[in-house]
């Protein structure tokens, strides 16, 4: 459970840093930033998937450049569903999926090795060892 916690914090994180380097994205708040870390998570677990399968072919013949639109259109669905999440324009729509996926991957290696939010059966694991 602490976890998914520590995924969600670090996408949040990750969505203030875009707030920062990214021109057409803002983020009115800190709760507005976790509101949004849980929609992002959802909508790249549930709607992702689907959009990444219907859009196949596109991806295919744009030899995978068309990904980058799959995942601007998830980042922006997700500024649509919370409140105090906005995405402005199409450098915030293509640059700001780019920017959050090295801020939270960073996050979440720096949270990992300090021990926090790694899942519990690694930590068996490696007790066990």
């Amino acid at each position: 459970m602490l976890g998914y916690f520590v995924i969600t914090l670090s996408t949040a994180l990750g969505l203030l840093i875009v707030d920062l380097v990214v021109p057409g994205v803002d983020i009115a708040t800190f709760p507005a930033a976790l509101l949004a870390g849980v929609a992002v998570g959802f909508i790249n677990a549930f709607v992702r998937p689907i959009l990444s399968v219907l859009s196949l072919p596109i991806t295919f013949l744009t030899l995978g450049l068309f990904s980058f639109v799959v995942n601007g259109l998830c980042f922006w669905l997700a500024s649509v569903l919370v409140p105090g999440f906005t995405v402005h324009g199409f450098l915030a729509f293509i640059f700001g999926p780019v920017v959050l996926t090295f801020a939270s991957t960073f996050l979440n290696k720096y949270f990992a090795e300090k021990g926090m939010g790694s899942p519990p059966d690694k930590k068996l694991a490696e007790k066990a060892s």
